[in-house]
């Protein structure tokens, strides 16, 4: 679908490059724009190859997951020749991409005043902890740094404890999905007017507006609406949460204020739609924890989960297994629909990434997965897209201008 659009990536770890990525399994000509001499900083995260031989190789899985389907081309850009090698791609260029802290690109001479006076149909995206404007902009930050400005670490945990902390980086992934469709409207939007602009996504924005129902109610009812911490349970009660099971299992219940009757029905407990502390919505959340009892005293009298998934679905109450990772990536369904994907590595070996998560009619999802080494495409791109010599290439190489992973040389 977008054949014929090259993007820059200058983005490292998850965010930006997952925004890339997304673009490039769209079919967009992604050169991905690593630092020299070492590359993305996601190169030393994930898993490495187990061969002794190759343990200096720069792939990983993690670099792998994020970054398939784009080309390396990898420049110093602190040096002069680099960032002038920069321009030239930006000129010919549809999208540039980066999540550096706010005031890194325009210091190294490529902020977008500078590149879009090199090409003014150039769509920039940024992504950054909290934005390019504002008290924040100025501090560097990940995706846990995200949440807890958001105020959405504050909600998570045992109420009689401190916050827990998130075991993913779902704002990272989800920035990057944002920026994803930004860039999209963007390139709609350049169709229409000619006009390339400027994208601002940060990580916070991102996050807070994961916040589906309490932020009106903090504005409207001030100081005396306080989200608390519930653990297992949700705050607004439904009975919503995790609930164990008589084997020692786990399940994941969610019910919706029409469906208690159906709920009631299924525990066979008539007696609960009679009872005041759960008579309505509002009642229920007050009371959620002694809920919480009669649901896992229920719970525990079912043999396997199983069973007790069955009595739940028979009145069509929302519910699920808490399955492990291991679980999880072994589920027929996932598999099926490609949520798991299997690939391979010369360097790594078979293992599994997340699939894309988007299904399209008219687009198919490619079915052999590749990931540069450091520097891969060095010459095609630079030959190809600016037109360089051997020679001109060679003395990029020779001036460290331009690296490579040195095992690609070993396998020449």
């Amino acid at each position: 679908m977008l054949n014929g659009y090259r993007v820059l990536d200058l983005g490292q770890f998850v965010a930006g490059p997952t925004c890339a990525r997304f673009l490039a399994e769209m079919g967009a000509e992604v050169i991905k724009l690593e630092l020299a001499p070492f590359g993305d900083r996601g190169r030393f995260s994930g898993d490495k190859p187990r061969n002794p031989a190759l343990k200096k190789s720069s792939q990983s899985t993690y670099y792998f997951q994020h970054n398939h389907s784009k080309k390396s081309v990898a420049v110093d850009i602190k040096q002069e020749r680099g960032r002038a090698l920069i321009h030239a791609l930006v000129a010919k260029s549809d999208v540039l991409i980066e999540n550096f802290a706010p005031g890194v690109m325009a210091r190294s001479g490529l902020g977008y005043d500078t590149l879009s006076r090199i090409n003014s149909r150039l769509i920039m995206c940024s992504i950054s902890l909290a934005g390019q404007s504002g008290p924040l902009s100025d501090k560097p930050g990940f995706d846990y740094i995200a949440a807890a400005y958001a105020g959405l670490t504050a909600a998570i945990g045992e109420a009689d404890r401190g916050p827990a902390q998130l075991p993913v980086a779902i704002s990272d992934y989800a920035t990057g999905v944002t920026a994803a469709m930004s860039i999209g409207f963007a390139l709609l939007h350049r169709e229409r007017t000619g006009e390339g602009q400027y994208i601002d996504c940060s990580l916070v924005d991102t996050y807070f507006n994961m916040h589906e129902v309490n932020v009106p109610k903090a504005s409207l009812r001030g100081k005396a609406f306080n989200p608390q911490r519930m653990g297992s349970l949700h705050p607004d009660g439904g009975p919503t949460g995790v609930f164990r099971c008589g084997s020692g299992e786990f399940i994941s219940l969610m019910v919706l204020p029409y469906q208690w009757s159906q709920f009631v029905k299924a525990m066979n407990m008539p007696e609960l739609a009679e009872d005041a502390r759960f008579r309505d919505a509002r009642a229920r959340r007050d009371n959620n924890q002694a809920l919480a009892e009669i649901i896992e005293t229920w719970l525990a009298r079912f043999a396997s989960r199983q069973e007790a998934m069955a009595a739940l679905e028979a009145e069509r109450i929302p519910c699920a297994p808490v399955l492990t990772l291991h679980e999880a990536m072994s589920h027929p369904h996932l598999r099926e629909r490609g949520t798991v994907r299997r690939v391979a590595d010369a360097a790594i070996g078979e293992f599994d990434i997340p699939g894309l998560p988007a299904k399209f009619s008219r687009w198919p999802v490619p079915t052999v997965l590749t990931a540069d080494r450091l520097g891969e495409h060095n010459e095609d791109v630079l030959r190809n897209v600016l037109g360089l010599s051997d020679i001109e290439i060679e003395e990029l190489y020779r001036d460290k201008t331009i690296v490579r992973d040195p095992l690609l040389d070993r396998e020449q």
